[in-house]
């Protein structure tokens, strides 16, 4: 059967440090999104972007950014999402930025729960995003969906991402790929979580296919239900510039092809996020046209030109 995969765009930057994910949904789609989608044979369903408060802008209140707006967006993108899900559908997020996977991943969670698959969540970025308010030195709550999944947050956010009354994230679920940007008590928290965190070192270190083997032992399609949540400064910056909280030192343009290729090797992915993407930072939509080259790779394009691959 044709696989059906769900654009859902989510114009807003309401959780970020700097204004510009607003535009990434239409970046994505100017870049050839859909074409290239539509290229690995699925059928491509695009409704268009959702719609939910702006950007105020406003100072921290009580550690938090825009609480009141991000909450609203994240019930936004738990409904859609959840909806794709119930349909049959692949949902795609198309941020905006990362505090939105809070509703992405909340409703992946609920949608596994019922389903009585495993969750496996593949965290693609420069920051390891686990802040709360006592330790957050800007109170941008794109910098603390992890936690908020893991049940550390206002309740009004953890309540979204929970799976009957329980976090919608366990620390066994998630693997963090590509880390090198991380606040000094938010990296002691991360450790004490006991997440998997693969960084830029253990990269450098072992290589990217070690990396994607480690990450994705275990996962199995039909069992297991694989999403990633990519976040596009999780790429270098020098093949990436278009996103707003740039740090140098991340995957190469072909560390990346080889996450992504590994990831569709494993026929398990269900859902995924792509946020951060800055149009205003970009140089002529260079960075949207990488992310739809990579993310045509998650469903099949691959340079392998041997007849056949393993991952072990």
């Amino acid at each position: 059967m044709t696989q059906r995969i769900r654009l859902i765009g989510v114009p807003t930057d309401v959780g970020a440090s700097m204004l510009g994910a607003v535009m990434g949904p239409e970046a994505l789609r100017v870049a050839g999104l859909t074409a290239a989608l539509a290229r690995q044979g699925l059928v491509v369903l695009d409704d268009g972007n959702l719609a939910g408060p702006p950007n105020q802008q406003l100072d921290p209140v009580q550690g938090y950014r825009h609480l009141p707006e991000v909450v609203t967006w994240n019930q936004v993108v738990h409904q859609a999402v959840g909806q794709a899900l119930a349909q049959g559908e692949i949902p795609m997020m198309l941020g905006g930025d990362h505090c939105l996977a809070i509703g992405s991943i909340g409703a992946v969670a609920q949608h596994c729960h019922r389903a009585g698959k495993h969750l496996r969540v593949l965290w693609f970025d420069a920051h390891a995003d686990f802040n709360t308010p006592e330790i957050t030195p800007s109170g941008n709550l794109h910098g603390m969906p992890v936690a908020v999944l893991c049940g550390h947050g206002p309740e009004a956010l953890v309540d979204i991402a929970s799976v009957d009354g329980r976090p919608a994230l366990t620390p066994d679920a998630l693997r963090m790929i590509g880390i090198r940007s991380v606040d000094p008590g938010e990296r002691a928290f991360v450790h004490s979580q006991q997440i998997e965190v693969y960084d830029m070192r253990y990269v450098d270190e072992h290589g990217m296919r070690a990396v994607m083997q480690q990450a994705l032992m275990g996962v199995e399609p039909g069992t297991h239900h694989l999403h990633l949540s990519f976040d596009v400064d999780g790429l270098d910056p020098d093949i990436a510039p278009g996103v707003g909280t740039p740090v140098r030192g991340g995957p190469t343009y072909r560390e990346a092809q080889l996450c992504m290729e590994m990831i569709a090797d494993t026929g398990a992915l269900g859902s995924l996020d792509v946020v951060e993407l800055n149009p205003a930072r970009d140089v002529q939509n260079r960075t949207a046209e990488l992310v739809v080259d990579l993310v045509e790779s998650l469903f099949g394009k691959s340079t392998l030109m041997r007849p056949s691959v393993s991952n072990v």
